[in-house]
């Protein structure tokens, strides 16, 4: 595996020193309402050196670590089911390797490729889900595989009980009503993360950490394809990924950014902060 031409900044290291990979996955083909996420990862990349490698916030800086950007898939944009493929080929590629895997999207179906090979590697696996969208649609508009469906999709794999979900607060009544029995929902804030992670933590379980960063409100986050009112604040998602960090986390995603819909850049800036954060939280 070689590196990326442009990597994220600080995450320079050699392959067989690094602790974390991280991949893009550039796919945005099932999206329901704004289109662009699919040139997320690569403008997190290019915008990265607008910020530094040292954070105030845990006072660790990124050059102190080992990281490995190998850089965006290509994928096919005409079937999901090759896209995720590919995906999960290149998260057992590095699970495979010793590493932990950091997907970043790209629109949050991509999740799923890197869940199945985590899942198979990890068969007691339980996900973190932060976002405004449940995710647990059956179908959307017919398709199985749509980022309406992906959280749905993850509990095809894994059951009751084992997925956790924070802010959420939009979906049908069907998504409401197919959480209160089968995933831990809830509404509006983390509350209930802590204890949360306090019990996955005890218990050692594997965790898969997905943040769509939708999660933020769209005050400060407009860059989004599905931008929904009553989200949480910057200091709210990092004090978060701090808490879940503390957690048995084996792999992790960061998706939907959609650069181009906030032409001002501060959701790219944003969006390359919460990736610091979280690569030094994981490290």
């Amino acid at each position: 595996m070689r590196q990326n031409v442009e990597t994220f900044i600080g995450c320079d290291a050699p392959f067989d020193e690094a602790k974390i990979v991280l991949f893009g996955a550039p796919f945005d083909s099932t999206t329901s309402f704004r289109p662009g996420a699919r040139f997320g990862s690569a403008a997190m990349r290019h915008e990265s050196f607008g910020i530094e490698t040292y954070s105030p916030y845990q006072d660790r800086d990124l050059l102190d670590y080992a990281v490995f950007d190998s850089g965006d898939l290509e994928l096919c944009f005409g079937s999901a089911e090759s896209a995720l493929a590919d995906i999960r080929g290149r998260a057992e590629q590095i699970l495979d390797a010793g590493k932990l895997p950091l997907l970043l999207g790209g629109e949050h179906l991509v999740t799923l490729g890197a869940v199945r090979a985590v899942a198979e590697r990890y068969p007691d696996l339980h996900i973190l889900h932060f976002d405004a969208h449940a995710d647990l649609r059956d179908d959307y508009l017919g398709a199985k595989l749509s980022h309406a469906c992906v959280i749905r999709r993850c509990h095809d794999l894994l059951g009751d009980g084992r997925i956790h979900q924070f802010c959420i607060r939009s979906g049908d009544r069907e998504e409401w009503r197919f959480a209160k029995t089968h995933t831990e929902l809830h509404p509006f804030t983390f509350n209930g993360l802590q204890t949360c992670c306090d019990e996955l933590a005890r218990s050692g379980a594997p965790v898969y950490l997905t943040i769509d960063l939708d999660c933020l409100d769209p005050a400060y986050f407009p860059g989004t394809g599905t931008p929904e009112a009553g989200g949480v604040s910057f200091p709210q998602l990092l004090q978060a990924i701090l808490t879940a960090a503390k957690t048995n986390v084996v792999a992790a995603d960061l998706n939907e950014l959609a650069p181009m819909l906030d032409p001002t850049g501060a959701s790219t800036a944003m969006a390359c902060k919460v990736l610091r954060e979280l690569l030094l939280a994981l490290l």
